[in-house]
C-alpha cells in the first residue's frame, strides 16, 4: 500500500472550489452542504439519503470510500459502520422479544443472566435499554478495543465495576449498556444475538445490507480518522461484541430504510412502538432516550426519534420526522469530524422550500 499522505491532494482535485449558498431551494442547498464538506476537506466521504412520504428527494455519495484507491461513495453500494443507530435494530428486536413474551422489560437483569457479577442495587432490561442502569461507560481506549470477544466473554471488560448510581436514579448514555442487554437477549431466546436479529429483524423487513464485522461483503468503506492536514487510517477495531450498541454496518439506503420502517411502524404493534419511543424519566425530567432510540429535538425544535452515531471510523445521523414525514440517513467514514453543525445546517435546508 502506497503512502496515503501523497495521495490527499490529487483525491481532491475533482471537486470544485466551495460553492455559494445565495438564492438556492431546499435540497440544492443541502446537496451543496453535503459537497462542501468534502471540498474542504472536512470529511473523506459521506453517503446521504433522504426521504419524504416514503420516496427519494436527495441519494447521493460525495467524496471517497477509500481515498487511496480513488473508490467514490456509493450511498447504495458502499457499506459503512454505522455506530450507535446499531442501537435502534436492537431496540426493535427488544420489541419483538416483548411481544413475543421471551423477555419482560421490568425483570431483573440477573433472571436472564444469573452469572453476572452482584451488585449493590438490582436493575430491568428497561433500565439497560434506555441507560438508566448505573452501568459506567468507556474508560481509556476500551472504545478501540480490537480483541475477538463474543458478547458473553467481553462482560469481562468492564463486569467488576460498582454502578455509578442507583437504578432508575441517574442517566447515563454508554454501549456497555446494550452489551448486558443484547447478552439478556441472547439467553432468554436460546440463539445467538445477531441471529435472531437477522431472522426476526432484518429480513422481515428487507433490510439486506446489514452486516455484522464478521459477515462477508464486498463494498466496504476505508475508515479514517482526522488530522490537521489530511486523513490516516483509522485504528483496527472489533465491533463485534458490542453488535448491538454499536457494531453493525450498513449502507445508506437500507439505512434510510430502517428509518422509514420506523416511520411507518412497521412490524411491530402500535403499543410496542410505543414503549420504544417514549422518553424515559429519571427524577421527574425526561432523558430524552427511549428504549434503543433518541427521541429529541432536531438543532430547530422539530421532534425526531432516531439515532447520532460515533465510533471509530464511522459518524452517522438517523433522524426519522414522524410530523413531517420525511427520513435524513447520513454516514461518513471518519471517526468524529465535528461536522453536526454543517449536517445540522443542511436538515434545516431540506425543510425550506426557499433559503
Amino acid at each position: 500500500m502506497g503512502n496515503l499522505f501523497t495521495h490527499i491532494k490529487n483525491l481532491f482535485s475533482p471537486f470544485p472550489k466551495v460553492k455559494s449558498l445565495v438564492g438556492l431551494q431546499g435540497l440544492e442547498r443541502a446537496d451543496i452542504i453535503f459537497h462542501n464538506l468534502v471540498a474542504e476537506k472536512k470529511v473523506p466521504g459521506l453517503a446521504v439519503t433522504i426521504l419524504e412520504k416514503g420516496e427519494i428527494v436527495l441519494q447521493k455519495g460525495y467524496g471517497f470510500s477509500d481515498l487511496e484507491e480513488k473508490i467514490k461513495v456509493d450511498p447504495r453500494q458502499t457499506v459503512f459502520r454505522i455506530a450507535s443507530i446499531s442501537k435502534c435494530i436492537t431496540g426493535l428486536a427488544l420489541g419483538k422479544m416483548i411481544e413475543d413474551h421471551i423477555v419482560d422489560l421490568d425483570e431483573s437483569f440477573y433472571s436472564y443472566v444469573p452469572y453476572y457479577s452482584k451488585k449493590k442495587y438490582d436493575f430491568t432490561l428497561r433500565q439497560l435499554a434506555g441507560h438508566t442502569a448505573g452501568i459506567r461507560g468507556y474508560r481509556g481506549k476500551e472504545f478501540a478495543l480490537n480483541q475477538d470477544f463474543s458478547i458473553k466473554d467481553s462482560i469481562s471488560v468492564f463486569k467488576d465495576a460498582p454502578l455509578l448510581f442507583e437504578p432508575g436514579n441517574g442517566y447515563l448514555y454508554n454501549s456497555f449498556d446494550f452489551v448486558l442487554l443484547s447478552l439478556a437477549m441472547q439467553e432468554a431466546s436460546g440463539i445467538l444475538f445477531q441471529d435472531y436479529v437477522k431472522e426476526n429483524i432484518l429480513m422481515p423487513l428487507g433490510l439486506t445490507n446489514v452486516f455484522t464485522p464478521n459477515d462477508d461483503f464486498s463494498s466496504q468503506a476505508q475508515f479514517y480518522s482526522k488530522r490537521a492536514l489530511c486523513f490516516t487510517e483509522a485504528t483496527e477495531v472489533n465491533n463485534n461484541y458490542k453488535l448491538a450498541g454499536g457494531g453493525y454496518l450498513s449502507t445508506c439506503e437500507d439505512v434510510a430504510k430502517l428509518g422509514q420502517a420506523i416511520l411507518e411502524q412497521k412490524l411491530l404493534k402500535m403499543e410496542t412502538y410505543e414503549e420504544l419511543l417514549t422518553s424515559q424519566i429519571v427524577n421527574g425530567e425526561p432523558t430524552y432516550y427511549g428504549l434503543g432510540f433518541q427521541v429529541s429535538q432536531d438543532s430547530q425544535g422539530r421532534p425526531f426519534v432516531g439515532h447520532v452515531g460515533s465510533n471509530v471510523g464511522a459518524y452517522t445521523n438517523l433522524f426519522v420526522y414522524p410530523e413531517q414525514e420525511k427520513v435524513v440517513a447520513i454516514l461518513i467514514n471518519c471517526t468524529d469530524p465535528k461536522v453536526q453543525n454543517e449536517l445540522d445546517l443542511a436538515i434545516n435546508a431540506i425543510f425550506k422550500e426557499e433559503v
